[in-house]
C-alpha cells in the first residue's frame, strides 16, 4: 500500500517516528509535516523524518490523501477546522490521540463536511522524551494500535487505516471509542497519574536531601513516565476525566486495603497483597512475551 502524500500534523516524538517509519517503508511518494515553530522545522530537516515540513497548515494538507493528527488532544478540533478548506475530497484523516470518544464524535462530522473520511486511531506507544529529535523508526513495531470505527465509517477508509498501522509493524485491535476510553483510563492513564503522584510526593523539595538520595532504580523505573509532556497529559486527563477519576477511586481503594492490613499488623493479608500482584503481573508478562513472538 502506498499513498501519494501523507501529511503529519504535529511533528514531535509520535509524528516524527511516524514520518521515519513511513519513509523507511516507502508508504508514500511524499511525506509532509506541519509544525508551529521554525525551530521544529529545522529539527525535522536535521533528523530527516519528513520530505519537508512547513508552518503553513493549508500547504501541508493540500493534496494529501492521508492526514494524521499527532497534536495534543485539545488542538485537534481547531486544527481540523482550519485545514478543511485544503482537505482533498476522499482523503482519509486519522489521529494518535489517547482518548477517542470526543475526538471521534467531533472530527468524524467535521471531516465528512469536506467529503473526506475520519477513522480514529490510538497506537499504544510513546516515551518520556519529547520532540522530533527523540523520534524512532521502530517506535510502533509490535505495539498495539486501537482503531475505533463507527457505524458511519467508510469501510475502505477503515481498511486502509488498519493496513497503515500494520505496515509499521503494529498489531491492530478494533474497539468502540467509549470502550477504549474506559479501558485505557485504567491501563494507560492511571499509571501516569500514579507515577506523577509518586514523583511529586517523594521529590518534593520540602523533604530532606537524604530522601532524594535514597531513590534508587525501583523509584526511577516506577516514575519514568512522569517525565512525559505535562501539556499532553493535562489534555488526556481532562478529556477522559470520568474514567480517570473512577480509576483513581479504584486504585485508592486497593491502597486502603493494604493500609488497613498494615494498621492491624495482618501479615497474611499483606503477603497476599504482594503475592496476588506478583502472580498477575508474571502471568501478564508471560502472555505478552508469547504474543510478541507470534
Amino acid at each position: 500500500m502506498q499513498f501519494r502524500k501523507i501529511t503529519i500534523i504535529g511533528v514531535g516524538l509520535l509524528g516524527g517516528s511516524l514520518g521515519l517509519a513511513a519513509r523507511q517503508r516507502r508508504l508514500a511518494k511524499e511525506i509532509a509535516g506541519y509544525a508551529r515553530r521554525e525551530k521544529t522545522i529545522a529539527e525535522c530537516e536535521k533528523s530527516g523524518v519528513l520530505d519537508y515540513a512547513t508552518t503553513d497548515l493549508l500547504a501541508a494538507v493540500s493534496g494529501a490523501d492521508f492526514v494524521i493528527l499527532c497534536t495534543p488532544l485539545a488542538q485537534m478540533r481547531s486544527l481540523t477546522e482550519q485545514f478543511l478548506p485544503a482537505l482533498k475530497c476522499g482523503a482519509i484523516v486519522t489521529d494518535v490521540g489517547s482518548v477517542k470518544a470526543d475526538v471521534v464524535r467531533e472530527l468524524e462530522a467535521l471531516v465528512k463536511k469536506a467529503g473526506a473520511h475520519f477513522v480514529g486511531s490510538h497506537p499504544m506507544a510513546g516515551g518520556e522524551k519529547m520532540g522530533v529529535l527523540a523520534a524512532k523508526a521502530d517506535l510502533y513495531a509490535n505495539a498495539v494500535c486501537v482503531v475505533t470505527p463507527t457505524r458511519k465509517s467508510n469501510a475502505t477508509a477503515v481498511r486502509k487505516v488498519v493496513q497503515f498501522w500494520k505496515s509499521l509493524g503494529a498489531c491492530t485491535v478494533r474497539l468502540d471509542a467509549a470502550q477504549h476510553d474506559f479501558i485505557v483510563g485504567r491501563t494507560s492513564h492511571l499509571p501516569h497519574v500514579a507515577a506523577a503522584a509518586l514523583a511529586g510526593l517523594i521529590l518534593d523539595p520540602k523533604h530532606s536531601k537524604s530522601q532524594v538520595g535514597l531513590c534508587a532504580t525501583g523509584f526511577r523505573d516506577t516514575t519514568r513516565i512522569a517525565s512525559g509532556s505535562p501539556e499532553m497529559w493535562r489534555d488526556i486527563a481532562l478529556a477522559n476525566r470520568k474514567n480517570v477519576s473512577q480509576s483513581v477511586d479504584a486504585f485508592v481503594a486497593e491502597l486502603k486495603k493494604l493500609q488497613t492490613a498494615l494498621k492491624k499488623g495482618d501479615a497474611k493479608a499483606v503477603e497476599k497483597f504482594f503475592a496476588t500482584a506478583k502472580e498477575r503481573r508474571d502471568n501478564w508478562c508471560a502472555g505478552s512475551a508469547l504474543n510478541s513472538s507470534e
